[in-house]
């Protein structure tokens, strides 16, 4: 699939003021940031850790930096971004908060997306005695990345745990459909944009 045809990069990039200065982090190849370059005018750097996937964003022209997200973001300073951006890798963090507040530190606002370990499918297979596996979560739990299983409630609650504003949410069904009615138990992945509430 085209990044021009996939529904949540439209979403982030609607969120993406025009020329922003953007951190993409678990960038893979770069098509996030090459889509938002391509849209917005975006100027920035993706963060990737695997050597594929570095090497990936070299050759799709995209200006990348091997990092450990796990070990934060030390090498930028405070507000050099005007968004940072986290596409559906959130849930392969161990230091979920530290990245949160890193990023809310090196940005004026954070984009996330991340799959919702509540969607009713997601239930009905662990009720059906297995691990869920999906389009939005396509490993089996041998192989998985996933080392968080968290919900739509449970992020709202580490927001505000943390003091973040959600300035915007956007929940998908498996169609690629908003939810407006019980996203947490209607959706199976969710976009967020959020702020500092001080």
């Amino acid at each position: 699939m085209l990044a021009a045809d996939r529904l949540d990069y439209q979403v982030i990039a609607s969120w993406v003021p025009q020329d922003a200065r953007v951190l993409d982090l678990g960038c893979g190849d770069g098509e996030l940031l090459a889509h938002l370059r391509e849209t917005r005018g975006a100027v920035g750097y993706g963060v990737e850790n695997d050597p594929d996937r570095v090497l990936g964003c070299v050759r799709n022209g995209i200006s990348v930096l091997q990092i450990d997200l796990e070990q934060g973001l030390y090498g930028f300073r405070d507000a050099s971004f005007d968004v940072v951006v986290m596409s559906d890798a959130l849930q392969a963090l161990h230091r979920t908060e530290k990245v949160l507040r890193e990023m809310l530190r090196v940005g004026a606002e954070a984009i996330l997306s991340f799959p919702n370990f509540a969607y009713w499918k997601h239930r009905r297979a662990i009720m059906e005695g297995h691990m869920p596996v999906s389009d939005r979560l396509p490993f089996q739990w041998y192989d998985t990345p996933n080392v968080r299983f968290f919900t739509i409630v449970d992020f709202d609650a580490l927001c505000e745990k943390l003091g973040l504003r959600v300035r915007e949410r956007l929940v998908l069904d498996d169609q690629g459909r908003p939810v407006e009615e019980e996203p947490n138990f209607l959706g199976s992945f969710a976009l967020y944009r959020l702020g500092r509430d001080s």
